[in-house]
């Protein structure tokens, strides 16, 4: 990237990522939504993914220590608070844990992130150390995969509903608060980034931090696929879904 582009075609830019790389492409996305899961699978989406949601909080509060504008650190510690809630038994990894529940799965197991694929502890432990380690402007880009999340959203509880007899609203509740919370997330995330991202080269790394993001989350799938669908080779450690 060589020209300084407008904030309007950075956020073309960033679109056009999400159109290529999120993770609503998938192949195990696509049978998830399209309920061709067996339980086992839909369970091993649901531990793995916990082991994603309850980092966000812990990504999240390393991201606010790095922020000198109070204003700034204001607006992002909603974050916290809608992952971890405002009190005990309420926010989005809770949620996340009944998801699990309603689903079959010991909540204590999912908590203690037993069985969790090394895959995906690398993803999302690779994840946090980026948002730590980097500059403030790439973490911050890298959390801009919500541009792309309410549509998947829409398509994934429709999809778990019509397909999955032993989904229901309340295993899914979790969904119900996110679009509008990623909406308003994104609004922030953005602003800051067409608005520091001055020059090409800081364009260019916004844009290869929302790539690593997507990387991130598409390696989450590789490392489920690869265990539960094709090969279906089951590393040690891993959850191993009950005979059906």
């Amino acid at each position: 990237m060589t020209t300084l582009l407008s904030p309007d075609e950075l956020h073309q830019r960033l679109l056009s990522v999400g159109a290529e790389r999120y993770h609503d492409k998938h192949p195990f996305h696509r049978r998830l939504h399209e309920g061709r899961c067996s339980r086992g699978q839909v369970q091993a989406w649901a531990l793995n993914r916990f082991y994603y949601q309850a980092h966000i909080p812990v990504k999240d509060a390393a991201l606010i220590a790095r922020m000198d504008d109070s204003a700034l650190r204001r607006a992002w510690r909603q974050r916290l608070i809608d992952h971890d809630g405002a009190e005990a038994g309420d926010g989005g990894v809770e949620r996340w844990l009944r998801l699990a529940e309603g689903v079959g799965l010991d909540r204590g197991d999912v908590a203690a992130h037993r069985g969790v694929l090394a895959g995906t502890k690398f993803a999302v432990e690779a994840y946090v150390h980026f948002v730590s380690e980097r500059s403030l402007l790439e973490a911050i880009a890298s959390s801009l995969t919500e541009l792309f999340s309410p549509a998947i959203i829409q398509n994934r509880v429709q999809g778990m509903l019509a397909h999955y007899d032993f989904v229901s609203t309340e295993t899914l509740a979790y969904f119900t608060a996110r679009p509008s919370q990623a909406k308003r997330d994104v609004e922030v995330a953005l602003d800051y980034v067409t608005r520091n991202a001055r020059t090409p080269d800081q364009q260019q790394a916004v844009v290869a931090a929302l790539v690593f993001k997507c990387d991130v989350l598409w390696s989450m799938l590789d490392a489920l696929h690869y265990a539960y669908v094709e090969p279906g080779n089951l590393p040690p450690g891993a959850f191993i879904p009950e005979a059906s």
